[in-house]
């Protein structure tokens, strides 16, 4: 009988098997206990090292519209386009680095900047033509207006 090869279920790429990280990880764990470290402690290579950023958005729902909220702190509404556009709204814009200052050593950079961007199918029952947005405190909110022909109706059943 042949040898059965292992396959992954949640394999998204050649190179990325869950499996082997979560091992790595569980390995790395156990070798920081070992050393009487602490398990949150980083290597300083790590500590400078930028991530991806993506903003969170909530989607909530009543009977008269969709209503986005993005998560944008530290960025000005000049920083924010919004784009509705075949059936598609888009979000997107760029968090800037801040200039790092000479006399300052930073110990660690954890927040994420760079360029997003963040789409949404709409349904076909809204008016996009009628989206609205406002930024106020890091949150930009958008207002996506239900059409009157998604909204129930009852209708009255007769008895004869």
């Amino acid at each position: 009988m042949n040898a059965l090869t292992k396959r992954s279920p949640f394999r998204l790429s050649p190179s990325w098997d869950p499996f082997r990280e979560f091992e790595e990880m569980r390995n790395r764990f156990f070798a920081e206990l070992g050393r009487g470290r602490s398990i949150f402690r980083t290597e300083p290579e790590e500590w400078l090292t930028p991530t991806e950023w993506m903003p969170p958005v909530d989607i909530e729902e009543d009977d008269r519209e969709y209503l986005l909220k993005a998560e944008l702190p530290g960025m000005k509404k000049e920083d924010v386009k919004l784009k509705v556009e075949g059936g598609t709204l888009s979000i997107s814009g760029e968090r800037k680095e801040e200039k790092e200052e000479k006399d300052k050593k930073h110990h660690r950079v954890e927040r994420s900047y760079g360029a997003f961007m963040r789409s949404f199918a709409l349904p076909e029952v809204v008016l996009s033509e009628k989206v609205s947005a406002e930024f106020k405190d890091g949150i930009l909110t958008v207002h996506v207006p239900k059409d009157e022909k998604a909204k129930p109706k009852a209708i009255e059943v007769k008895v004869s």
